[in-house]
């Protein structure tokens, strides 16, 4: 379900063009913060005195930002933008959803190693951003917590369903954000695109009618729960990668109406005030086109967070294998694709021929195996509709009594099977196309229905071709140990970053595939309204999936290392990610099962057995996250946008955006130049282990590309606790041969006998635009 939830950006302000002076629409106002005149007690007063009427303010932000949104004419919009005490009016958009056995499989243990260190996370506060809570699941019961800790400052906002006593000493915060979702109602832009909360489908409060975000919540930081599963698959003990952290949750997405930036922000005002550590947001947007910093209210609520010491996880987009597909690109977001786990859930399509394909299915009702039932592939008639299972395309006369193979893509996965039941068909084989190759995710389907992988699809609509082709389902449960694990999920969003490919995006990748997590009573496991099941647990695949383990894993780091800020807890995890998988392999790709490199998982996959104690960090202030902006040629109103304060960019010699002490390195060249060409970069790596050490630097270079590390040994003591090494990288420009991707991969790592700090390096060579 998470993965239908597929992350596009929908540019929607809050009108629409009938006039373009009087249409109403949202937009959120950048104030510059020193310039409040002192007659007004509050900045709230200052602004409907002297930017706007008290009636059209939305919301007001004062911790991660300054100023205010408000619902105003497009005219009005314009002349705001001329006042000198405005830095930047940025219209509002609408956001999208990126949508047991995980915490195990990256790494911890019961009574030992992080778990143990960081007391499983019990002082830490984990803020979600998502679609609310169902907190009656036992995934979120507050049995034997200590006190909620002190420094908390939050409420439980009670509505609908929902009142303080469904918070405790586990969900110690609950709020709900709709202003700009209502606000958007004049849009114009149909069902589900905003407007006022429809109450036959929604709680007007914290609790969750979608289920997308208590499986989240509970990913991040649910409590041990015994004979868990889903419908009978995946059973066992379910469990958080952070059990007894705290939850504070903020809801700003609402059932099949996004989320919208104005209530993003306003949410990350809260939360920053409220005093959690860590914000976990698997929502985004994509379709290849990123905002700047500036105009995006997700990256401008981050870095307020970051800068104020919180962590931030988000979700890499659900976009893949596409490349230049990953989201929410800020250098201070920790930006998390998908890979899968060691669990499946096989389901087999026998032909009529005696051939077995492989495919996977969560489907939980009367099994169809052991009979044989005619085959029909709608698509042969050349109509899409009908080859997608489109809402009433199929005959009923040629879909009767038999199983229908439909093709993926369009509509939900799970609603194709809907469409055959409702025209009579007794099973469903849903096929990948060519983008999405043999990556499969389980659904919870209503009838009998298997996925395939694009050539098992072909292999099965050839046989249907021959007539009189006949097939049944086989449900063969939950299988542990498969291999290789874990591989890169075929929708998990992909680079190169396509705001700044200085900074390699994703950072990293974590477990996204069929994980097993607390659910709503309000929808059933499909999310579909005809899915009247209730379900404890449901799984789900999606970058939504593997952000909260990050976030979950961060809450662990910051309870072992309280000191550590957000950049040193990112890259204790970047610089400690596998890239192989467990066979001790190189990672490999679902869709197309070729090697994987850095574009599809950044640094590697989550591996919390060395994250605790990685040896060296490199570590980031706001004032290196000013350079970065200042390098890539921001101005300091600009800038000031994002971080509140007016910056001084240096006039004389302008930093470069690829000396970001960033836990990895890219180096870009233009494929104008011939010759030998070389750029040299910097890091600096501090010394979180022991007083006296010594690494030494070990290279794997990218094909084609010299490497050379200066020093070549960090020698580390009492005193020195801080050191700087130069990374120069050479290529020649009229021999390098670039990879597929048009860049080649490689690392370096310091090593000291017990840890290795690696970094990989990304080496492009760009042409012209």
């Amino acid at each position: 379900m998470a993965l239908l939830l597929c992350s596009l950006i929908f540019i929607f302000a809050a009108g629409e063009a009938t006039s373009t002076d009087q249409t109403v629409k949202t937009y959120i106002i950048r104030i510059n913060s020193e310039s409040k005149p002192s007659i007004f007690p509050t900045h709230y007063h200052w602004y409907t005195s002297e930017f706007t009427e008290s009636n059209t303010i939305l919301h007001v932000y004062d911790t991660v930002f300054r100023g205010f949104s408000a619902s105003i004419t497009s005219s009005q919009a314009s002349d705001l933008e001329k006042h000198p005490d405005v830095l930047a009016v940025i219209p509002d958009r609408r956001r999208e959803l990126h949508t047991t056995r995980s915490p195990q499989f990256v790494g911890l243990r019961n009574q030992r190693g992080l778990w143990s260190e960081s007391d499983y996370g019990s002082d830490v506060i984990i803020g979600v951003f998502d679609t609310g809570i169902w907190p009656e699941r036992r995934s979120f019961s507050d049995l034997n917590l200590g006190p909620i800790p002190k420094r908390w400052k939050g409420v439980c906002q009670a509505g609908v369903r929902f009142t303080e006593r469904n918070c405790n000493k586990k969900i110690i915060g609950a709020r709900f954000f709709s202003k700009g979702h209502e606000a958007a109602g004049g849009l114009g832009g149909g069902i589900g695109f905003g407007g006022a909360i429809n109450e036959t489908v929604e709680f007007r409060s914290p609790r969750d009618a979608d289920g997308h975000g208590t499986h989240t919540a509970s990913t991040a930081a649910g409590r041990y729960v015994f004979k868990a599963s889903m419908a009978g698959y995946a059973a066992g003990i379910a469990k958080g990668v952070a059990p007894k952290a705290r939850l504070a949750v903020y809801k700003v997405c609402w059932k099949s109406s996004g989320c919208f930036d104005s209530d993003i922000l306003a949410a990350f005002d809260a939360a920053v005030n409220d005093g959690v550590d860590v914000i976990s947001i698997s929502i985004g947007g994509g379709d290849g086109i990123s905002s700047p910093y500036y105009l995006d209210p997700i990256a401008i609520g981050a870095y307020g967070a970051v800068s104020r010491g919180v962590f931030v996880s988000s979700s890499a987009g659900n976009d893949g294998p596409n490349g230049m597909s990953v989201t929410n690109l800020a250098p201070w977001l920790t930006t998390v694709g998908a890979g899968t786990i060691d669990r499946n859930f096989p389901a087999e399509v026998i032909l009529g021929d005696g051939r077995k394909l492989a495919g996977v299915s969560l489907y939980a009702g009367p099994a169809i195996s052991g009979k044989k039932y005619p085959l029909i592939y709608p698509g042969k008639s050349g109509i899409l509709s009908a080859s997608l299972c489109m809402d009433n395309a199929l005959d009923p006369n040629l879909v009767r009594g038999k199983i229908v193979i439909c093709d993926r893509g369009s509509n939900p996965r799970v609603a194709k099977g809907l469409v055959v039941k409702k025209a009579g068909g007794v099973g469903m084989i849903l096929s990948n196309g060519v983008s999405n190759g043999e990556g499969l995710v389980g659904d919870a389907h209503l009838i009998p229905a298997c996925s395939v992988g694009s050539d098992e699809g072909d292999k099965i609509k050839a046989y249907a071709a021959t007539g009189r082709a006949t097939a049944t389902i086989n449900f063969q449960g939950t299988v542990l140990g498969i291999k290789p694990a874990p591989v890169v999920a075929s929708f998990s969003g992909r680079g190169p970053n396509g705001m700044n490919p200085e900074i390699l995006k994703p950072d990293l990748i974590a477990p996204g595939v069929n994980i097993l997590a607390a659910w709503t009573d309000a929808v059933g496991p499909t999310g579909l309204d005809s899915d009247a099941r209730k379900m404890e647990f449901n799984i789900l695949s999606g970058t939504s999936m593997s952000c909260p383990h990050v976030s979950g894993a961060a809450a662990l780091l910051k309870s072992a290392h309280p000191d550590w800020s957000p950049a040193a807890i990112k890259s204790a995890i970047m610089t400690t990610a596998s890239i192989v998988n467990k066979q001790l392999q190189p990672m490999t790709d679902e869709s197309t099962g070729n090697a994987t490199t850095p574009y599809d998982f950044g640094a590697g996959h989550l591996n919390l057995d060395l994250a605790m104690d990685p040896g060296l960090v490199y570590d980031l202030t706001n004032q290196d996250y000013v350079s970065f902006l200042c390098s890539i040629g921001y101005g300091a109103k600009t800038i000031q946008v994002i971080t509140r304060s007016p910056a001084a960019c240096p006039m004389r010699r302008k930093p470069a955006p690829e000396n970001l002490n960033y836990p990895s390195i890219a180096a870009m060249f233009s494929a104008v130049k011939k010759g030998v060409l070389r750029k040299t970069l910097i890091r600096r790596v501090k010394n979180v282990g022991d007083l006296n050490s010594v690494y030494t630097v070990k290279i794997e270079a990218p094909k084609g590309v010299s490497v050379v590390v200066k020093p070549e040994k960090l020698v580390f003591s009492d005193k020195v606790r801080e050191l700087s090494y130069w990374v120069t990288v050479k290529i020649d420009g009229s021999n390098v041969m670039m990879g597929d991707s048009g860049a080649v991969f490689g690392s370096l790592s310091w090593v000291d006998g017990k840890h290795v700090v690696r970094s990989p390096i990304v080496v492009t060579q760009l042409d012209p635009l």
